[in-house]
């Protein structure tokens, strides 16, 4: 079926950017993420960001960057000078749309907090701080090498260095976590006023230290409890819940993360960086970056370790699986305008779901019911291709 017949329209466009060292590796964590030595290699990883964009730039197809997100890793470990060459290479390269936000992911660490206001002047207008706990018992069970002071004064100079916008990732569901503690932590971060709150369950992952070594964690019922107290605690404070784990004051959802929960495209740059980006002919494609920072460095490799194309049959499942995590859901010709296909493709698949009650029956809006959004994956096992 051609692109014409499928009436595809081409996404807004966005850029993830890999910073793929750490001070040390926490043991929850399954990022691409390695510890730095005594010195990082900041100019050659520039160098390869840039040969890494003008290898993508067929991509772009005219359209300017919606947003900017700088993950780790931890970012903030480069100097501002680097973030400020990655950023006029972007600008220079692709360009940028009016208002475009930019996020940089840092550490509540003092030695970070003393660049915040280097980072604001570059054109940087968004932070994600990492505290995770407030509580020092926690934050030494996840490795953190930072303590709840340093986390408190992280979004004091934060605000301080002109950053009216800024997130605070905190989990919960951590070894030997009460309800009282995950409502202790929340408290804290509210009172830190920040915009945006992540607020997710710690979960074991494979190739970490925590799925060989398995902490205790909350009963399940405990577990259930933390979630509804946080999510009414949240609530009470002026933060909704737009999706799975993310709460925003209002106007304050992450626009960069909205562009991937609406099939939005987004470059990947940097060593492990994943990429979602539709070609000039309008096929949708997956492409991921090679994972190591010494093979994305060494100029006989490629960047791209894999590409893989889209087959319209996968389509429902892939546009389904982001925006179904949104509370509110997309309106129901989003599905169109993302994948060209003709919104009549999922009517077998949706009303067998508005029948167990997983979606709404809402024509003109594609969203989860409550009991959909809690048994998600049973939802969208229903939109595969052999299902």
């Amino acid at each position: 079926m051609s692109v014409e017949a499928l009436r595809f329209e081409l996404p807004p466009l966005a850029a993830y950017v890999h910073i793929p060292w750490c001070v040390r590796k926490c043991p929850y964590c399954d990022f691409n993420s390695h510890a730095a030595g005594p010195s990082l290699p900041e100019a050659e990883y520039v160098q390869a960001l840039h040969a890494d964009l003008r290898a993508d730039l067929p991509y772009v197809q005219g359209r300017k960057l919606t947003s900017i997100f700088f993950g780790g890793g931890t970012p903030s470990l480069f100097s501002p000078q680097a973030l400020e060459r990655i950023l006029a290479d972007l600008e220079h390269e692709v360009g940028f749309a009016d208002g475009i936000e930019v996020t940089l992911e840092a550490n509540p660490g003092t030695f970070e907090q003393a660049k915040f206001r280097d980072y604001r002047s570059l054109g940087i207008n968004r932070l994600s701080i990492g505290v995770q706990s407030f509580q020092a018992d926690k934050l030494q069970a996840l490795g953190r090498i930072h303590d709840g002071d340093e986390a408190v004064r992280a979004a004091d100079m934060a605000r301080a260095a002109g950053f009216d916008n800024f997130n605070l990732d905190l989990m919960h569901g951590l070894p030997g976590q009460s309800i009282v503690d995950a409502l202790y932590d929340l408290e804290i971060a509210i009172a830190q006023q920040p915009t945006h709150l992540s607020w997710y369950q710690l979960t074991v992952e494979p190739n970490t230290v925590f799925w060989n070594q398995p902490p205790v964690l909350p009963e399940d019922d405990i577990l259930w409890d933390i979630q509804e107290a946080g999510q009414a605690l949240l609530a009470a404070n002026g933060y909704a819940q737009y999706e799975t784990s993310a709460y925003a004051q209002a106007d304050r959802q992450a626009r960069h993360n909205l562009n991937y929960w609406t099939f939005g495209d987004f470059l990947g740059l940097g060593a492990g960086a994943h990429a979602k980006l539709s070609d000039p002919q309008g096929q949708i494609l997956r492409s991921w970056k090679t994972r190591l920072p010494k093979d994305y460095l060494d100029p006989a490799k490629a960047f791209q370790a894999g590409v893989r194309p889209l087959g319209a049959d996968e389509l429902p499942f892939e546009f389904l699986m982001n925006v179904l995590r949104l509370t509110a859901g997309v309106p129901a010709e989003l599905f169109t305008q993302r994948t060209g296909l003709p919104l009549a493709s999922l009517n077998a698949a949706r009303h067998e779901a508005e029948r167990r009650g997983l979606l709404q029956a809402d024509p003109q809006r594609l969203v989860a019911t409550p009991k959909g959004q809690l048994f998600l994956n049973d939802l969208l096992q229903l939109f595969l291709p052999d299902a």
